[in-house]
This record gives structure tokens, sequence and C-alpha cells, in this order.
């Protein structure tokens, strides 16, 4: 008898991924810290350390570890206003995306989003990029109950394409989010929009680190991934 084919997906974080907009994320953060009496929160920090994470998260990460549910989630929604009309007319998609899309997609690589960013923010940048059509399905904060670094966007993402996490390659820029990969088992491209490449480092489930997708051919990223398998046998 023989087996059916594995289904073999990528899940891409969007934030600093398929845009590089991290730093307008960032900019709005600040202000609303700033608001609310948090002075001289360097952009960078939020970047390093809570970039991926769901906004009441970073809100208790930042400001308050005991902020309520409901406040937490008005604030989020107040940065998040802030943010889409500090960054209209400045998010553009990542270099070589959409050809590397459409290669995945001939090759019958399944696609998904496994973001950070609640409804609102995810469809303003996928519409504004051009990219929805190209995506099978698409996870963001507000369908998991534990954002990044735990692992739930990323597996139910998986559970979504009907792949196995095994066979499931991350994009991710953000070291929550590369833990968070590793948590549901999967392998990552990390890409150099938030991070360096040496932030990487420590990271066993690194398959490759990519400035932009101009650098990498979709298919060839699943033969290194049965190769670095087949190396730990």
């Amino acid at each position: 008898m023989t087996l059916p084919a594995r289904r073999q997906a990528f899940i891409f974080d969007m934030d600093g991924v398929l845009t590089d907009n991290m730093r307008f994320h960032a900019e709005s953060w600040v202000e609303l810290f700033r608001d609310y009496g948090l002075e001289g929160l360097d952009p960078e920090r939020y970047l390093v350390e809570t970039a991926g994470m769901k906004g009441p998260d970073v809100l208790r990460y930042f400001l308050d570890p005991d902020i309520s549910d409901p406040d937490a989630e008005r604030l989020t929604e107040l940065k998040d206003f802030l943010y889409r009309v500090n960054s209209r007319g400045r998010i553009t998609a990542m270099p070589g995306l959409h050809p590397f899309l459409e290669k995945a997609r001939q090759a019958g690589i399944l696609l998904g989003v496994g973001t950070g960013s609640g409804a609102k923010n995810t469809a303003y940048v996928l519409d504004l990029i051009g990219v929805s059509h190209f995506f099978q399905a698409v996870v963001g904060s507000h369908q998991v109950k534990e954002g990044k670094p735990a692992p739930d966007i990323f597996l139910r993402a998986a559970e979504l394409l009907g792949a196995d996490p095994a066979d499931c390659i991350v994009f991710e820029d953000a070291i929550p989010g590369i833990e968070a990969a590793a948590r549901a088992g999967m392998n990552c491209v990390a890409v150099t929009t938030t991070n360096s490449g040496e932030a990487f480092a420590p990271y066993s489930n690194i398959l490759d680190v990519i400035d932009d997708f101009l650098q990498v051919n979709p298919v060839s990223l699943f033969d290194r991934l049965h190769e670095s398998r087949t190396a730990t046998l």
C-alpha cells in the first residue's frame, strides 16, 4: 500500500516577516506608554524582549503586571489604532515575498500565518501588501489562549492546514516566536528585520537566517530539513 504524501507547510509570522514594520509597532507602544507615565522606553528594548507577544502580555511586561483583562484589551486597541494611523502608506511587502509565495504554492506547499497581531491589524497588513489570497490558514492572537512564546498560535495554524508540526517550517523575526516554534516542534527560518543573525545562534531549530525572500528557495528548505533530520539519526 502506498502511503499518502506528507503535507508540508510554511507558517509565517506576519509583522517583521511578511513586511518590515516592527519599528512602527515599537513607535506606537512608546507613545502609548509615555501617555501612561512610562518615560524613556527604548524601542529597541521592546523589539528584542517582547516583539511578537500579544498586546496584553506586552502591557503586563512593561506597564503593570496586574492590569485587568478589560483594561489590557482597551489599551491594546488604542495602541493598534495608533499603529494603523502612523504606518499608513509606510507598509510594503518584504523583497521577494510575492514570487517566493507563488513558487511555494506551485510546489504544493501549504501556506499559513501565525501572528501575535489581532484581527484588525492582521487584515490591514495582509490586504495592504496583497498576499491574503496565498494563505489557507490565518491565526491571530485573538484565536488562542496563550501568545508567543507559547506554541499555541503555530500549533493551531498547523492544525488548520492539516500538517504535522514536524512538517512545518516557521518564518520568524522575534525571539519569542523562535521559542514558540521550538515548543511546537517546528524548525525555523529566522528573518533579520528585528534581531541580528547572531541573536539566533543559541536556537537549535534554525534552518536558515535570511534578510529577505530573495535569498531563499522554498523547495530547497524542505530538502535541508530532511538533511538535518538525517544527520541527527
